[in-house]
């Protein structure tokens, strides 16, 4: 019998360094997959729902080239919530099917999916584990200021339109501090990296012997 990966869903707020996770995750041969590049592939001028989101959200969230401007989109969905759940009404239902189609063919012993909107896309159904990227707010705010250019005002808003840590860490199994300490983080991502091939093996052993549909883990 064929089991499903077993799929760890790696999410945190703006700059929080969920990339910077990730890319150690990669480098012990973990699969990577990155929603929001498939949220891009979705929105590219061939494939639906561009010209829905055209609709919706005007012709301003285009390139020249007729691409999706994502800084664009995303100012606006972070100005106006009513925009936030349209956009997820658009692509959803689309980005499930994604995913499933890139982890079938990854492959790995377990999955890291980066999914900053894990909260807001309905994703969780897909995972096993949840892994928050974490910092203080304030040094959100700083990281910001510092790679966008954003006033304290501007990046607060920014910050402040994403749920809030408490959120984040009511769905989390995990955590991995970052606070600028690049080794530190490193060596959270080899702990976790151990506990979850544990986990994996767990549950595809598990998964071998039952028909029972996997959950989320203690």
């Amino acid at each position: 019998m064929s089991t499903k990966p077993f799929r760890i869903g790696l999410t945190g707020g703006v700059v929080t360094g969920k990339s910077t996770a990730a890319r150690f995750f990669g480098a012990l041969g973990v699969p990577i997959i990155d929603t929001e590049q498939l949220t891009r592939h979705a929105s590219a001028s061939d494939q639906p729902p561009l010209e829905r989101l055209v609709e919706r959200f005007g012709p301003s969230i285009l390139t020249r080239c007729g691409r999706l401007d994502t800084p664009t989109l995303r100012n606006i969905v972070c100005s106006q919530p009513k925009a936030r759940v349209d956009l997820e009404a658009l692509t959803h239902p689309a980005m499930g099917a994604l995913v499933e189609a890139q982890s079938a063919t990854c492959g790995g012993p377990y999955q890291i999916l980066i999914i900053p909107l894990l909260l807001e896309q309905g994703l969780g159904q897909l995972l096993d584990r949840v892994l928050l990227v974490d910092c203080e707010q304030d040094l959100q705010i700083q990281r910001l200021q510092i790679r966008d250019g954003a006033t304290f005002e501007q990046a607060s808003a920014i910050v402040n339109a994403q749920p809030s840590r408490s959120a984040r860490l009511r769905v989390t199994h995990d955590v991995i501090t970052n606070n600028g300490d690049m080794s530190a983080v490193r060596d959270q991502v080899a702990a976790l990296h151990v506990r979850y091939l544990a986990l994996a093996h767990h549950s595809n052993h598990r998964g071998t012997h039952s028909a029972k549909a996997k959950g989320r883990l203690a």
